[in-house]
């Protein structure tokens, strides 16, 4: 309690707050923040679905149908999952997928490719990216708006600086193709290449709007100058995806994060990444996800003192 006897409630409970609620009701105490708080513009982006891991065994029908019943309102369909939305499908195939999409209010997002771009090996360089290629045809195909890769990392024994060159040169060439479709390459800020300043100078190579980072919200992202900065690093280059793990871990700062993409005035696809098993009771469970982003994504932020 405050010396007026006014409740003070830490991010934490305010969530809470909101998920048994619905909202907040008339009779809750009023709300104080250590520091003054700062409006901050709407949250202008939305949520959707990985299929890695929660979405990983299910058909695409039942995918589909769950994402709806859940509220997630699209979904990122990683390769060689059980929704088998794959290159080999053929022109039928494809239009069906497209169809099923259509007909239902849940958005294809596109493709999660695993292609890596990191290999010194010109053989294994080329048919990552022809695979790259494959991806982004099929997501034009099925309505899907771009195609994730990853950078991966530094091979051993390799002057670091060469690796992030290649890699970055290989995202731009890939740009370039992705726009020609109206496409995007999503770079997944992942493995030993996660840290943002290394994310940072390959896109500085990979210098073409077609190509964006996807925030991964990994460890790393917390390290050196901490997350705002760290953020501030790939703000301006962003890709329309992004990903989260379960919303209620308390090890990240997602309340941070939401403040972060609010005021960078964000407006792409925030997709749930679960790296656990799939929940028995999984729209329930995802339901539970949407209720933590609505609530992360409605709350006030408190201005950072220096």
């Amino acid at each position: 309690m405050n010396p007026f006897g006014e409740k003070m409630l830490d991010r934490r409970d305010l969530i809470m707050g909101l998920l048994a609620t619905g909202g907040l009701i008339s009779t809750a105490p009023r709300l104080l923040w250590a520091d003054e708080p700062e409006e901050l513009p709407p949250a202008q982006f939305r949520f959707g679905l990985v299929t890695y891991l929660w979405g990983q065994d299910l058909s695409l029908p039942r995918l589909i149908n769950s994402c709806e019943s859940s509220g997630l309102e699209a979904v990122e369909l990683r390769t060689t999952h059980a929704h088998g939305v794959e290159p080999s499908l053929d022109k039928k195939q494809r239009a069906e997928v497209k169809a099923r999409f259509d007909d239902s209010p849940v958005t294809c997002i596109g493709i999660g490719g695993n292609e890596k771009l990191h290999h010194a090996d010109p053989a294994q360089l080329k048919a990552a990216m022809d695979a790259t290629r494959a991806f982004l045809r099929l997501s034009v195909d099925i309505g899907g708006s771009g195609v994730k890769v990853k950078p991966d990392h530094c091979p051993r024994g390799e002057e670091r600086e060469r690796t992030i060159e290649r890699i970055g040169k290989s995202l731009q060439q890939l740009g370039k193709e992705a726009a020609d479709m109206g496409q995007e390459i999503r770079l997944e800020v992942h493995g030993s290449c996660a840290p943002l300043p290394l994310i940072e100078r390959i896109l500085e190579i990979a210098d073409h709007p077609a190509v964006g980072a996807c925030w991964n919200c990994n460890d790393s992202d917390l390290a050196g100058d901490g997350i705002e900065k760290n953020f501030a690093r790939v703000s301006s280059r962003l890709a329309r995806t992004l990903h989260v793990r379960r919303l209620d871990e308390k090890r990240y700062p997602y309340d941070t994060l939401f403040g972060l993409l609010r005021a960078a005035k964000w407006d792409g696809w925030m997709l749930l990444e679960a790296h656990d098993r799939p929940p028995e009771a999984r729209v329930e469970a995802m339901r539970a996800q949407r209720a933590y982003f609505e609530a992360l994504a409605g709350k006030r932020v408190p201005r950072k003192t220096n």
